[in-house]
Parts: C-alpha cells; structure tokens; sequence
C-alpha cells in the first residue's frame, strides 16, 4: 500500500502539524533542549497513515528565534495548556525527548488536575523519572567552552553546526536557557497517573540509565513498559523508521479506539 507524502506545516506559534483527516490517533511531540519542532519533521511520513503527527514549537527556536525562550516551567506548561486546545481532542499520546518528557508530563498534571482527559498514553525518551533528576549532571552552570562541550559530546547536533562557532554562539543562549530550567525544575509529589507510560532510551545514553528511566513505573497506576535501542542519548536519530514503528504498533493496539478531530 502507497502511503500518501504529509507534510509538517505552522499551523499556530506552537503547533506544527502533519494533517491526516482520517486519522485514528494522534502523536504530539515535545522537543528536547534548544530543538524546535523541525526535529520531529522525518517523522510525519513513517508514521502509520492512521496516526496524525503534531510537533510542538517553542520560542527562541527556528521560525521563532527572535522571541525569548521561557525562563520558567510554569508559565510554559500554562501557555501550552492553552495553546496546544486545539490538538487535545479526540484520542491521542503525547512523546517528549529528554527534557520534553518532564515537559509533556507537567502538561498532562495541568490538564488532569482542570478536570481534562489528558492524553491516552504518555512516550518518555531519554529522561529520567524525577525523583532521580540528581543523579543526572548538571550542565547549565558550566562556562560557556565546558558548556559547549558537553552539549556536542552528548549528540543531537550536526557535526558542521557543532564545529561553527558562529552558529553555535547564536543557539547556545537557548540552549543554556532549556538546560537550567529544567535541570532546576523541582517536580512536586502528587498522585500517580492512570495513564500508561512507556520509557525509551539508548542502552549507552550517560544521561538516562536504565535504572533512572525505569523510575516513571511509580508515577502511573496503569501499564507500563521500558523499551532500549542501541545508542546514546540520541539514540532515535539513528534509528527513527524503528522508534517510530514502535511508537505507531503501540497506538494501534486493539487497547487504542476513536478518532482525533
């Protein structure tokens, strides 16, 4: 069967989105530090055509990269909470990497806490489960060459913008600014979800061991599974078409009905 091409376009400041009208199932993506929702762009054509992709798109970043990033996560998850309505209907599941993982489960506190649904399933990547922040290094209060290091020791970045100082000059106020926002986010303790967790990472990943990922079992009383692939902690870049196999099998489990709107 001939999959039709879909496209990730603007459609608001903070929802960018592959439009499936016949879709079953939405993904909405949450980026990780300094990304944008460009990051998520490949992955519009390898979902299954049942599935919808949106990618969240924050400010300081690509087509927003005049404006300042946020400071502070609880302004962000507010704003989000608003802006992203128009995607929180029907059935969909929300996927975070790295520090879009804390992103995407703050969200989805806010959303059960205003009497919302919230999403049908919750894709943690390469993050540990909060009670286990401290174990993961510090980065944001590095000099700016140690900074700069540990950021293209960690993957994620072309080799040509890793190694252009200009280029480089110009991401890493953004950069910083995600980093010590979430590295200093404190995480209350609340009631478990009911939603269904299911943690990725990289089998190498230094900043996302098994043990640490594994620790979002005790934020849900629903299902939860732990999936690793080969890599570090950007694993997915090197093996998207089998990350998103996954996450597509996942959402069209006979567990997962409706339709998004």
């Amino acid at each position: 069967m001939t999959v039709d091409s879909v496209e990730l376009v603007v459609e608001t400041p903070y929802i960018w989105r592959a439009r499936r009208p016949d879709a079953r199932h939405r993904l909405i993506c949450f980026p990780h530090a300094g990304a944008g929702a460009g990051a998520y762009a490949e992955w519009a054509d390898l979902l299954p055509p049942e599935i919808e992709l949106v990618a969240v798109q924050l400010p300081g970043r690509q087509n927003r990269i005049m404006e300042d990033p946020f400071t502070e996560t609880g302004p962000l998850v507010r704003v989000l909470a608003q802006a992203l309505r128009p995607v929180l209907d029907g059935s969909y599941a929300f996927f975070g990497h790295s520090c879009g993982a804390v992103m995407a489960y703050e969200l989805t506190r806010v959303l059960r806490g205003r009497g919302a649904a919230g999403p049908d399933h919750l894709f943690f990547s390469a993050q540990p489960a909060p009670r286990l922040f401290d174990q993961v290094p510090r980065l944001h209060d590095l000099t700016d060459d140690e900074f700069r290091e540990q950021v293209a020791e960690l993957g994620g970045l072309d080799p040509e913008i890793a190694e252009d100082e200009d280029v480089m000059d110009a991401l890493l106020p953004t950069l910083r600014a995600d980093f010590e926002m979430w590295e200093q986010h404190p995480v209350a303790d609340g009631e478990p979800l009911d939603i269904p967790i299911t943690v990725l990472s990289g089998r190498e990943d230094p900043r996302a061991p098994g043990t640490t990922v594994e620790g979002w079992r005790e934020h849900t009383t629903g299902p939860f599974h732990a999936e690793y692939y080969p890599g570090g902690h950007f694993y997915f870049l090197d093996a998207a078409a089998e990350v998103v196999g996954f996450l597509g099998q996942s959402l069209l489990a006979p567990s997962m009905t409706g339709r998004v709107s």
